[in-house]
């Protein structure tokens, strides 16, 4: 196989992940797959299309939960947010109850203590499932490009300005953490 057919084979691969949508400007561009999904901000009644929002930004998209042991991670990513959203950055929190149980309430109460507790400013999104053996289709995609699924809350994954996914973080990994701050600021 000659070097230009492989590079045509890479290029029509990477095309079959985009799909058409109309930007904010009236403009058709092209949307990749990774946030091809509309999406209703916690507690809203109105929906999101998260290609039209953010593509263009760099994006930390994480399932959260309220009575974790890791909520904590809620000060990182805002402090992330507040820092580089001047820059381009987005982060995009799905609360999750899929890994035990830990995010019960109902949307309006997510809010209030994500608010009130934590001080978030960043996009909540409504309840969503992150496992993979339910998960919603943003996750499915995903832990289906990044090769694993959140195995628990505060699973991050990066998107660059183009929608392409970058880099999946366990759990276990601060958002404040070198690693996180290091691909972020590349991608900026």
């Amino acid at each position: 196989m000659t070097k230009k057919f492989m590079i045509c084979i890479t290029l029509i691969g990477g095309l079959a992940a985009l799909a058409n949508v109309q930007a904010a400007d009236g403009s058709e561009t092209l949307c990749p797959a990774t946030l091809d999904f509309t999406k209703r901000p916690l507690a809203s009644d109105q929906a999101v299309n998260l290609c039209k929002e953010y593509l263009g930004k760099v994006v930390l998209v994480v399932n959260t939960a309220s009575k974790c042991g890791y909520t904590p991670q809620y000060e990182g990513l805002e402090a992330l947010y507040r820092k580089y959203k001047d820059r381009g950055l987005v982060v995009l929190g799905f609360p999750s109850n899929d890994f035990g149980g830990q995010e019960p309430g109902s949307e309006k109460q997510i809010q209030n203590f994500c608010r009130l507790t934590y001080g978030v400013e960043f996009p909540m999104f409504e309840k969503t499932r992150a496992a993979k053996a339910n998960a919603d289709p943003i996750y499915r995609t995903l832990g289906d490009m990044a090769g694993e699924y959140p195995q628990w809350n505060f699973h991050k994954y990066v998107l660059d300005r183009q929608g392409r996914l970058i880099a999946s973080y366990n759990s276990r990994i601060e958002p404040q953490s070198k690693t996180v701050i290091e691909t972020i600021e590349r991608l900026l």
